[in-house]
């Protein structure tokens, strides 16, 4: 047990060593890139805009990913790093009341802001998969709109 210990910590000594900059300057984990996503139509500064990037079997779903920006009144825009190369979508909303879950009314119908990558979309139900999904390799910006079913939206 003790020379296993000993052999990983050498290990990693010997791999910081051989990149003793990357591992002192932060820098970015191979393969990885960032993602800045910009939620226009934004109606005013209250709460958060929340973002969840989702691969296809979470799309709809509660997201491993999920990132989220103050509120700011006509564009928010939320940035998530270290992201691996891959097909994704971008679901957000709007928090207004900064409760964690999109508020709904009668019927399911939200009552903050929602949106999708791609302005995917939404008739008489959530957008597809197909309408959402983007490839990112490298660093990328995704703009999308929030919609807003109850309350109108955005007044720019």
């Amino acid at each position: 047990m003790k020379i296993t210990a000993y052999v990983l910590i050498g290990v990693a000594m010997v791999s910081l060593s051989l990149c003793p900059t990357a591992a002192r300057s932060g820098a970015r984990v191979f393969g990885s890139a960032t993602l800045q996503i910009e939620v226009t139509g934004v109606r005013n500064g209250k709460g958060v805009v929340h973002v969840d990037l989702c691969r296809e079997a979470e799309f709809l779903k509660d997201c491993p990913v999920q990132a989220s920006a103050p509120a700011l009144a006509g564009k928010t825009i939320v940035t998530i790093s270290n992201v691996q190369p891959g097909t994704y979508a971008v679901q957000a909303f709007h928090d207004e009341n900064h409760n964690g879950k999109v508020d709904r009314a009668l019927f399911g119908i939200p009552k903050e802001g929602v949106g999708f990558s791609n302005d995917a979309p939404i008739r008489l139900g959530p957008p597809k998969w197909k309408d959402a999904q983007f490839q990112l390799g490298d660093d990328k910006v995704i703009t999308f709109k929030l919609r807003y079913f109850i309350g109108g939206g955005a007044k720019n």
